[in-house]
């Protein structure tokens, strides 16, 4: 790798590492490219180069946020033995990484009319991957014999939309207080779905 090269990629994360603390202290519309310019070290046409705009910055650190969701998550399937052991992880996985520093900026985004429908649909995009992340528990279930044979995309349609409900919790009440609550809505959940004597 020469220096040019090892300098780019060198600018490129340390944008990108400047810009996410800046965008979880001030929120997406108060942080401008002026301001990630000063903190970073680097021009505002270095970020333009690398990013085209803040807006491309924002939802480039929205996946790598998702991507990290989905490796933490991945370490912790491998500790369960069964898809119902599973949901019930996946739940608390969700609950206590839910609230990311990056949450209220995503939303000021995508509730800016000035925002670019392309980036609201990428934003938008991101719950593919803890969606995947359920219908992949449910699947194992129903081919292990846990789960009875079902609907899979609905029923990943209304666990998402269930612990997405109850996420919204998350902004008032403390963490722990809302485990019995997740735990109570899988069981209420796998009621409909388990195989008797499972």
């Amino acid at each position: 790798m020469n220096k040019r090269r090892y300098d780019s990629e060198n600018a490129k994360r340390e944008i990108l590492k400047e810009a996410s603390l800046l965008f979880a202290k001030k929120g997406y519309n108060q942080t401008s490219v002026a301001d990630i310019s000063k903190a970073s070290g680097y021009s505002k046409g270095h970020i333009y180069y690398h990013f085209q705009n803040k807006e491309k910055l924002f939802v480039l650190l929205a996946n790598k946020t998702m991507q990290d969701w989905y490796e933490k998550w991945m370490k912790k399937a491998t500790s369960y033995t069964s898809a119902t052991e599973k949901l019930y992880g996946i739940a608390m996985h969700v609950l206590y990484n839910y609230q990311t520093p990056l949450l209220k900026s995503g939303q000021e985004l995508a509730a800016n009319p000035n925002s670019s429908a392309e980036s609201i649909k990428e934003l938008f995009n991101l719950a593919i991957v803890p969606m995947s992340s359920y219908r992949a528990i449910l699947q194992e279930g129903i081919n292990n014999g846990e789960f009875i044979t079902g609907n899979i995309e609905e029923w990943t349609v209304l666990l998402g939309t269930w612990l997405g409900g109850l996420c919204q919790l998350t902004n008032t009440e403390d963490l722990s207080k809302l485990e019995p609550l997740f735990n109570q809505a899988i069981t209420i959940f796998l009621g409909s779905i388990k195989k008797r004597g499972k």
